[in-house]
């Protein structure tokens, strides 16, 4: 029976990426959205700012004045995550892991 040899070439390795579209590239419909939304001059950030920082119009009712107020809160939370990280909860530990030791001394006069 022959042996048959075995070859070393022929397909990706593992983890290796070959052709297609880097990674962080968009395809051509965001790319298309993308480049519309630069055009029109205003992004969705900047408008939820710009309303953020906007005020109720001269001779707003009371009712009006608290519905924009309303409206206002809504864009900063909806803006926040695009100008401020999101913090992650730290666990506080000893070491090794272990609980948290606290060491206190007092000095007298």
């Amino acid at each position: 029976m022959a042996k048959i040899a075995k070859s070393s070439r022929g397909g990706a390795k593992p983890g290796e990426r070959r052709g297609g579209r880097q990674k962080g590239t968009p395809n051509k419909k965001n790319a298309e959205v993308i480049k519309a939304v630069k055009a029109s001059g205003l992004t969705p950030l900047e408008f939820m700012l710009d309303l953020m920082r906007g005020s109720p119009p001269e001779g707003a009712t009371a009712v009006e004045a608290i519905a924009f107020a309303s409206m206002r809160f809504e864009a900063a939370k909806a803006a926040a995550p695009y100008v401020h990280p999101k913090l992650t909860a730290i666990e506080h530990k000893g070491p090794d892991g272990g609980p948290v030791q606290h060491c206190l001394t007092v000095k007298f006069v």
